[in-house]
């Protein structure tokens, strides 16, 4: 017993010095997890709370936004819907949406969220309660061109916006998020 103890405390010393501590890296196209919960410090927003049919069948506001967990562009872009959903709460539907289920198939028609995606990420389209698109844009699209097509959809007031650094670490972004 005596010499199987330092034996053993010998492996577990090695095993722990062979394993190397997680990374999660803002500009590289590689799966950290959840960007939402990374990068925006919001991990509530995916799963989305409702599905594009129900959003359109209640004649809500649909903001969705299609993306990758394992895209440079995707995580840079979380801090700004997490922003989204920070300055309209439950005055839109808020739906992040990852692409991976909807390459390679067919959209089944208006309720589909693959009737609107066009093969690049980030991909912001915001969809009025009748049911028309009134904003689809690629990209790094910037806070206020959302703000404002949501304003024009739900017939609100835009409310003011904050600052964001999407190239900053999401502590960084956290901060200039809740302090303006």
């Amino acid at each position: 017993m005596g010499r199987l103890l330092p034996r053993v405390l010998c492996c577990v010393v090695a095993l722990l010095l062979l394993v190397s501590p997680a990374q999660a890296v803002l500009n590289d196209d590689n799966y950290d997890g959840n960007i939402y919960a990374l990068y925006a410090g919001n991990g509530s927003l995916v799963p989305p709370a409702n599905t594009l049919e129900d959003t359109l069948a209640d004649q809500r506001t649909a903001v969705i936004v299609y993306y990758l967990d394992d895209s440079a562009v995707s995580k840079r872009f979380a801090p700004v819907v997490s922003e989204l959903q920070r300055l309209w709460g439950r005055s839109i539907d808020l739906l992040p949406l990852t692409i991976d289920p909807l390459q390679g198939r067919q959209p089944t028609g208006a309720a589909d969220p693959a009737s609107y995606w066009r093969g690049q990420i980030p991909q912001v389209v915001v969809i009025d309660p009748k049911g028309e698109v009134v904003f689809d844009q690629e990209g790094q699209v910037s806070l206020g061109s959302i703000n404002d097509a949501i304003s024009r959809a739900t017939g609100l007031p835009a409310p003011e916006l904050p600052a964001i650094n999407q190239e900053g670490s999401f502590n960084e972004v956290n901060i200039e998020v809740t302090t303006r």
